[in-house]
């Protein structure tokens, strides 16, 4: 059995740095490795409208905002498969089966799923209240992503750290269908940033996560003025005031955005006087080190991390109908391999009545 990747993003608004240093970097670090046999990258649309059902359009306009932030950070379609989620309706199928697998209870202890209906203003209880019920769709979220993954017998998950107990019950998931039917389904493992400051990069506001619903998102496709404008207005420590005040490292986004994207030789190029990150810090912690400056340095960072994306964004964007023809074919390859997954799993059922074997044994001479 080969080694093969499945990750994703919800089509909700475009990609930002987030999920670049969360996971987009590193599918391009995985994919260039040739360690893998197949890497599939999906378009969770399907997921995407369990929260969006009464705005499609919202999820159908940023199908090619995705895939144009797939194309721009360097995920080459010749060696991974871009797909749509919504196009493989085989991954439908192994959700209603996988269903019978997991209990209510045990979908309402689920981490991320609290967090996330928590995140939407959802209403968890029959109390009446102005809050919207829990869409069953939402709420059957981690039997989903156990089938996407399953599906294409992915054994690495390259995820956030938000999504480690997804990826826990995908494999309680597998395990108990392997232990009632049929050893048919692979065990994934989780993939990690391998910086810390990346398991969950911060707002641009230093509070809780990047999001694009919290607005303190800076996106892949931000012009170079807006970009700069985020990163200027960035909460550092408050209790900074001055200059000469010594500051401090622990909640100061900026710096937990320099420990994700700075190297070395960021300094040589931008702020000589320094010769690594560890110096700059040092010098930030005794006191006399502006915020303002410490930015500057932040943005020109930033800068050249994102230039050749946004270049290569304005390529794609000028070809639109090739960006869908690619999403086309990579749907078509997944599709085959979705299917040969749910043969493998209706057989292990037993309720693939009409293939040629199991007729055989079940008409009597």
């Amino acid at each position: 059995m080969g080694k093969v990747i499945l990750t994703g993003d919800r089509p909700t608004g475009r990609l930002h740095l987030g999920h670049y240093v969360g996971s987009l970097r590193r599918r391009v670090e995985l994919q260039d490795s040739g360690k893998f046999d197949r890497i599939f990258v999906m378009i969770a649309d399907a997921q995407a409208l369990t929260d969006n059902a009464d705005n499609p359009s919202k999820v159908r306009s940023n199908i090619a905002q995705v895939a144009l932030d797939y194309l721009s950070v360097g995920l080459d379609p010749s060696r991974t498969t871009l797909f749509i989620q919504s196009q493989i309706s085989e991954l439908t199928e192994l959700t209603f089966f996988y269903m019978n697998l997991v209990t209510v209870q045990r979908l309402q202890r689920n981490p991320t799923v609290k967090q996330e209906i928590a995140l939407r203003g959802f209403n968890d209880s029959d109390a009446a209240d102005n809050k919207a019920g829990i869409p069953t769709g939402f709420f059957c979220y981690p039997i989903s992503q156990a089938a996407d993954i399953t599906a294409f017998k992915a054994t690495t998950v390259p995820v956030g750290e938000d999504q480690e107990p997804m990826i826990e019950q995908t494999r309680e998931i597998v395990r108990k269908f392997n232990a009632t039917y049929a050893p048919v389904l692979v065990e994934p493992e989780i993939l990690l940033p391998d910086r810390a400051a990346c398991l969950r990069l911060p707002g641009t506001d230093g509070k809780a996560k990047m999001s694009k619903s919290l607005g303190n998102c800076i996106y892949l496709s931000d012009d170079p003025e807006d970009i700069r404008k985020k990163i200027m207005g960035m909460y550092t420590d408050p209790t900074h005031i001055q200059v000469s005040d010594p500051g401090h490292l622990e909640g100061n986004t900026v710096f937990t955005y320099l420990d994700a994207f700075c190297r070395d030789e960021h300094f040589a190029a931008f702020l000589p006087e320094y010769a690594c990150l560890d110096e700059l810090k040092a010098h930030y912690t005794r006191g006399g080190l502006g915020d303002v400056k410490v930015k500057k340095f932040l943005n020109a960072v930033i800068q050249a991390e994102l230039e050749p994306i946004r270049a290569r964004r304005k390529e794609f964007e000028a070809d639109i109908p090739y960006v869908f023809e690619v999403l086309r074919k990579g749907s078509d390859s997944a599709r085959q391999t979705a299917a040969a997954t749910l043969a493998d799993v209706k057989h292990a059922m037993q309720i693939d009545y009409f293939n040629p074997e199991v007729l055989k044994g079940m008409i009597q001479p």
